[in-house]
């Protein structure tokens, strides 16, 4: 094979440029995982290469079905296949931080921005900006995955079966079911080769430490941070499915049972976490610095830190243990198979959730016109994810 046409992945990449991606994909990921993943395909596989689509839908099936935020653990596979553990880290560093200070910075200002109504304008289009770009991932994705009928008729399963069934349960249910139907209708033998694993036990350990660990340390210590700190991580790894199925379970916590803000702050909170980039586990910063208020500034800005990073720590934790694993079980004959089958599945998934948020946005001519003409930047391939952004908030201010 030509060197120029291998994956960046299989090459030589200096981290600064990957980051400097990475840094791109996060100032252009607004509306959710499945729009994020449009977001890495436009950047991180069509413009860079850094690996291809087959890569990319194999890592979102697998982040599908391990709780915490699923493109957070997408990405940071991503930097983990291209430079290991330590660029991993980074990657997330650079991935969640900017929105992470910057919902830490409007949890002191909630009041405020509870007054304001510029944020329903400015943001108006961008739900169908979103949706374009779920599209357009659905569309490269799809060309890549369906390649028989049967791995059409899985596409039409994971966006059928989760179009009509809203429970997070259903998206690992639908992924495991693909890969079990593709071995069951595949013709290979010997499907089940033994290899080696080598499982990085220290992460596992980590997790299960801060989770025992954190959970017995609140019963005998009354310390709001470390309340705080534990509730959130308990959040990060009960939850599969990212930030639209958390936010539930974090309003009946911190609004209904403890009272730590109202129903009218936190809901500012989270429509301000819509309208920006980055992923949407970020609101943990607002919310952990809204519970932490009144006992002083540096109080507020550590109970900011023990939600962000709480929330996050568990997932991060679980795809270090997981990814090395992932990359050694895909040399088994069998995984390979049954990967055509969740790959399909995962399609169809993403092309649903581009229906369902379309949906939710309505059918206005003018939001038409920006899904129609996302759409056609992104194919063009000219405009860089953060310009489109650009383009769509100018538009919600003009129009």
């Amino acid at each position: 094979m030509n060197q120029h046409n291998l994956p960046a992945s299989h090459k030589e990449v200096p981290w600064s440029s990957f980051l400097k991606d990475i840094f791109i994909c996060s100032l252009g990921a607004y509306g959710g995982p499945e729009a994020h993943y449009g977001v890495f395909t436009d950047q991180l596989v069509t413009k860079r290469n850094y690996l291809t689509e087959e890569e990319l839908v194999e890592l979102i099936a697998l982040t599908g079905i391990l709780p915490g935020p699923s493109s957070t653990q997408t990405i940071v596979a991503i930097g983990h296949k291209i430079g290991g553990p330590r660029l991993a880290l980074l990657t997330m560093l650079v991935w969640s931080a900017p929105v992470l200070v910057l919902m830490t910075i409007l949890s002191f200002i909630s009041q405020i921005l509870a007054t304001l109504h510029f944020s329903e304008d400015l943001f108006r289009y961008i739900g169908p900006m979103a949706v374009g770009f779920i599209l357009v991932a659905a569309l490269r994705i799809g060309r890549k995955v369906i390649t028989n009928r049967v791995t059409f008729l899985l596409f039409l399963l994971g966006g059928i079966a989760t179009y009509l069934i809203h429970t997070p349960w259903i998206y690992p249910l639908v992924l495991v079911a693909g890969g079990i139907i593709e071995i069951l209708v595949s013709k290979e033998d010997k499907l089940w080769n033994h290899v080696k694993l080598n499982p990085p036990w220290n992460y596992l350990l980590a997790f299960l430490f801060f989770a025992v660990g954190s959970l017995a340390l609140t019963f005998f210590w009354k310390n709001q941070i470390l309340h705080l700190f534990e509730s959130f991580y308990r959040y990060g790894y009960l939850v599969i499915g990212g930030g639209q199925v958390v936010v539930p379970l974090m309003y009946s916590d911190l609004v209904e049972i403890n009272s730590f803000m109202t129903d009218q702050e936190f809901l500012t909170g989270f429509g301000l976490v819509q309208g920006l980039p980055g992923p949407m586990f970020s609101f943990a910063a607002y919310a952990g610095g809204m519970a932490a208020r009144g006992h002083g500034i540096f109080i507020q800005i550590f109970g900011a830190l023990a939600g962000g990073i709480g929330i996050f720590l568990p997932g991060i934790l679980l795809i270090f243990f997981v990814y090395p694993i992932w990359e050694s079980l895909k040399q088994i004959k069998g995984i390979k198979v049954s990967l055509k089958g969740i790959t399909a599945v995962a399609g169809g998934l993403i092309a649903s959730s581009g229906v369902i948020l379309f949906l939710k946005n309505g059918f206005s001519v003018d939001s038409i016109l920006i899904l129609l003409l996302t759409i056609g930047l992104l194919l063009s391939k000219k405009l860089p994810a953060p310009v489109i952004v650009i383009i769509t908030l100018l538009c919600g201010i003009i129009f």
